[in-house]
């Protein structure tokens, strides 16, 4: 019983791992395209959240991305395709506990465009 307990804490610890690096992989893929590495794809607001979390394109056909959103530990939370151009979730109906998340904004091909924390405060 003692070592499931450890194992279970290293899978953990591994999956922050892995969520961290995927995050610091998708943002150093932006700077290779110069100019557009300032672009935001996706405002979120308001950061803290609460109650309800918002999300806003900038520009551009919204339809051909999806989100996920990942606890702390790696484990996703939320997924949405086609999404559009602007939607909210309702962080109490979809149990997001005080924490950190991550977002993870993909195109089409799988690739993570955009990443970025949202802090709940509930």
């Amino acid at each position: 019983m003692f070592i499931f307990t450890i194992l279970k804490k290293l899978i953990y610890i591994l999956l922050i791992f892995c969520s961290f690096q995927t995050t610091a992989n998708a943002q150093t893929g932006l700077e290779q395209y110069g100019p557009t590495a300032d672009l935001k794809y996706i405002n979120t607001y308001p950061n803290p959240a609460s109650d309800v979390l918002n999300f806003k394109f900038q520009k551009g056909n919204s339809r051909s991305y999806s989100i996920q959103i990942l606890n702390s530990i790696g484990k996703r939370m939320y997924q949405a395709k086609g999404l559009p151009a602007f939607f909210s979730l309702d962080l109490k109906s979809l149990r997001f506990y005080r924490g950190i998340y991550i977002y993870q904004l993909i195109d089409r091909d799988g690739v993570v465009i955009e990443s970025s924390k949202i802090l709940v405060v509930n």
